[in-house]
């Protein structure tokens, strides 16, 4: 090496080192440099596998259409997010932040964590332990955000720059509904607060989050609505319908909060500068309830809280003819209809103001 380098112009070499890997682990053909993860068990990868829950699912059946297994994915193989991030062009999913590893963290992580919700106390009562949305953003993305900086030799710029250009996904709020609210016998929330108004809370509080999110480096946000939880299996055994295909409280819940999120996805947009939000409500279509009547769970269920499969139980031979894994969550067939729609959708019924890939060129 020349001598005669200054100590500055040898900081910016080695920035430029830096930010050449930086691309290197961020395939040339992706569309994004990385990809965060927020949310629960719709999502999760294996953040929970050594937590003390009852929200695990590192045993068979549990990814017996995925390669490697049972890794603590909620489904029979790939994720919603799984999905995406191959269709932006990645050639490996996002690790589990509780699985970190080197530069990992330069082209995303997973923070997501079954049972978890927007509020602190959701699942926690009847459960067990879990990483709800507050942790996920202060302690762990904070720690993500830390190393970050340090691969790219503390150039707070730099790090900047490459967080402002990646795309952090945000599905969360149904355990807040079905693990606290909907749930009497273990939290007094229904008591202290009438839905609309637990709504607003959630809605307040998962503001705050974003906004946090932001102010750690985020501008690209694909933050998704919640799905018919009232349709559920498990929802239906526990609750019962009274003559309708589904749980219309649940629902009911679920619609409003998806209203209330679309507004607050808008309002962001125009009060927080560079800010590029979308709200992502798959498929975004009407949606036939009497086909959930009768929708039954292609595994035995009974693990976890009574909604998860049982441990090494025998799934159905054809997961892909049903729409539910277990009692709560989807088989990776219909979790695939959900990712082609986030990322593709045109109509504002189901992406609104865009879809993923127009998010992704942002």
């Amino acid at each position: 090496m020349n001598s005669n380098l200054k100590p500055s112009n040898l900081v910016m070499i080695s920035v430029l080192l830096t930010l050449s890997s930086l691309q290197n682990w961020a395939n040339a053909k992706t569309e994004v440099p990385c990809y965060f993860i927020f949310g629960d068990s719709i999502s999760d990868n294996g953040n929970n596998n050594f937590l003390n829950t009852l929200a695990k699912v590192n045993y068979p059946p549990y990814g017996n259409n995925f390669p490697e297994g049972p890794t603590g994915r909620f489904t029979n193989g790939r994720t919603v997010h799984d999905i995406i991030v191959e269709l932006l062009g990645f050639k490996s999913y996002m690790p589990p932040f509780a699985q970190l590893r080197g530069k990992d963290v330069l082209k995303g992580v997973n923070y997501a964590s079954g049972s978890a919700g927007i509020l602190d106390e959701t699942g926690k009562v009847n459960m067990g332990a879990r990483i709800p949305m507050n942790q996920q953003i202060l302690q762990n993305h904070r720690a993500v955000v830390s190393k970050i900086t340090k691969e790219m030799r503390n150039d707070a710029a730099a790090s900047k720059k490459h967080l402002g250009k990646c795309i952090y996904a945000v599905q969360i709020g149904s355990n807040d509904y079905i693990n606290n609210f909907f749930m009497p016998k273990f939290y007094d929330t229904s008591r202290r607060l009438t839905m609309p108004t637990f709504t607003n809370v959630l809605i307040q509080q998962l503001s705050q989050q974003l906004r946090i999110l932001y102010d750690f480096g985020a501008r690209k946000f694909a933050v998704f609505g919640l799905p018919l939880i009232g349709c559920t299996p498990n929802a239906i055994a526990v609750h019962g319908t009274k003559g309708s295909p589904c749980v219309d409280k649940i629902n009911e819940a679920a619609c409003l909060f998806n209203e209330k999120l679309q507004l607050l996805v808008h309002q962001l947009n125009a009060n927080l500068t560079s800010a590029k939000m979308t709200f992502l409500n798959p498929p975004g279509t009407p949606v036939d309830l009497s086909i959930f009547a009768n929708a039954e769970s292609c595994c035995e269920t009974g693990g976890g809280g009574g909604e998860l499969c049982i441990r090494d139980s025998a799934p159905c031979s054809s997961p892909e003819k049903y729409i539910f894994w277990d009692g709560v969550h989807l088989t990776e067939t219909h979790y695939k209809i959900i990712a082609e729609s986030a990322y593709d959708c045109t109509s504002p019924s189901c992406a609104a103001p865009f879809n993923i890939q127009k998010l992704a060129k942002l």
